[in-house]
């Protein structure tokens, strides 16, 4: 596998962005605030992290970085990195512990001082509801496959967005909808768990079904500049073979067109909805026009490109097996390629054949990388080649037309990385997980000369 770059700079500077361009810097709640501080309720993934083999050594974040006791010297540090916007997102969890019914103004109080200190500061606050944590309350009653949870989530949507609202610069809904449905319904991978076709068929359509509810309450109250984060992946055939191509082609159906389509078209993917049709909620089709009511933006995150072969398939199985290989680029922590030229081409894709001119974001884009304090310092010149690439791809693609807004680096600090625990970091700041001592790390010192007004 070949090395990844070392780059000491970057090649891009600010003045080659629009200059009411945004940058920002992205983290989530569960990942860095401590899910044990101030009255918060436990989640679905308390409980999946508790169950042995879901979770590195069963870590969980219930201290994560800490940032409930932290957030000042956190947004200090975010003011002195010179981003314009921070995305952050609020737990379901510890506004609502049971996730509907009584809710828990301690947390509210946190969320309110956490906006008004972003404000303070001169970062613009960019909420997101919904970041995979899930009220353990609510996953008993069937979680995402469960019709009634679609109404539970736009109820929390206007109690957090009446408190927070007057000071929010956007407000998107649901972070990364194939990651709360087929990474944890289908494949497993996160809370809460389940490899269930019928599991993930009802709650692909649930998922976007409970963004379109809350988009709604929350146009009913006045709320502006409301969008989505959906996440995308470069896909393509790992060879000529028509097998090949035409797991391809599906792969690429779950995993892009899926939320795209009933987004902005009213309909899901027909080479998709063939296999899942079947298993979907009844009643499904008198959704899809709420679903694809206007939004005001959209939020793409981008990490990597997959390489897509058939595999062998049993005539029983309810999907054809779909093989990610990988290729010969450079590879992140994350053992994911670096393939910056997916993100100009999805930019482009999106833009073209479902948003036109919606503006849109990249709200995550970062690297993992073994990151280790060695006198003091963290010398990540691997990720500063990895944003320079990607700002790049993202010039280039404001250059052709495509009507992008804003960056957001993912992550402002070194976090819980979900089932893989503490282990990955893709932070700008590095975080001891035992004694919370934040560093700033090369990219961060690199990022601030980049943003620094001239």
């Amino acid at each position: 596998m070949p090395a990844l770059a070392r780059q000491a700079d970057f090649t891009v500077k600010r003045s080659d962005f629009p200059k009411d361009f945004i940058f920002g810097t992205s983290t989530s709640a569960y990942q860095i605030e401590g899910s044990s501080f101030g009255g918060c309720g436990s989640s679905h993934w308390d409980t999946f992290s508790a169950t042995s083999g879901n979770v590195v050594r069963c870590e969980n974040g219930a201290l994560a970085c800490a940032h409930y006791n932290h957030w000042e010297s956190d947004l200090d540090l975010m003011k002195d990195l010179g981003v314009e916007a921070y995305r952050f997102s609020t737990s379901w969890a510890r506004v609502m512990p049971e996730g509907r019914g009584a809710v828990n103004q301690e947390g509210l109080d946190f969320y309110d001082r956490l906006v008004d200190g972003m404000l303070s500061r001169g970062l613009a606050p960019n909420l997101t509801l919904y970041h995979w944590e899930l009220p353990s309350a609510l996953s008993d009653i069937g979680g995402w496959r469960n019709r009634d949870i679609a109404d539970y989530f736009a109820d929390y949507a206007e109690i957090v967005v009446k408190r927070l609202g007057d000071r929010l610069s956007t407000v998107a809904t649901i972070n990364e909808p194939w990651c709360v449905t087929w990474y944890s319904h289908f494949h497993g991978a996160h809370a809460p768990g389940m490899r269930d076709i019928r599991a993930v068929s009802r709650a692909a359509h649930i998922v976007p079904l409970a963004h379109a509810k809350a988009v709604s309450a929350l146009r009913a109250l006045g709320q502006k500049d409301l969008g989505i984060v959906l996440n995308f992946e470069h896909t393509s055939a790992l060879d000529d073979k028509p097998s090949s191509l035409e797991a391809a082609s599906l792969t690429e159906g779950i995993y892009n067109r899926w939320f795209l389509g009933g987004l902005f078209k009213g309909e899901y993917p027909a080479d998709v909805l063939h296999y899942l049709e079947p298993h979907m909620p009844k009643g499904w089709h008198a959704d899809m026009e709420q679903i694809a009511q206007p939004i005001d933006w959209l939020g793409i995150n981008y990490y990597t490109r997959s390489l897509v072969s058939a595999g062998k398939t049993d005539p029983d199985c309810a999907l054809p097996e779909m093989i990610g290989n990988k290729g010969p680029l450079p590879r992140t922590e994350m053992d994911w390629e670096v393939y910056p030229e997916g993100l100009g081409y999805l930019l482009e894709w999106i833009s073209n054949n479902y948003t036109g001119t919606l503006p849109l974001a990249i709200t995550e884009n970062g690297m993992a990388n073994k990151d280790a304090v060695v006198d003091g310092v963290v010398d990540d010149q691997e990720r500063i080649a990895y944003l320079d690439a990607h700002f790049k791809q993202a010039l280039g693609a404001i250059e052709k037309g495509v009507p992008l807004r804003a960056y957001f680096v993912w992550s402002f600090m070194d976090n819980f990385e979900w089932a893989l625990g503490y282990d990955k970091r893709f932070g700008l700041v590095h975080v001891d997980f035992e004694s919370f001592k934040r560093t700033p790390k090369a990219s961060y010192h690199v990022l601030k000369k980049l943003l620094e007004k001239s």
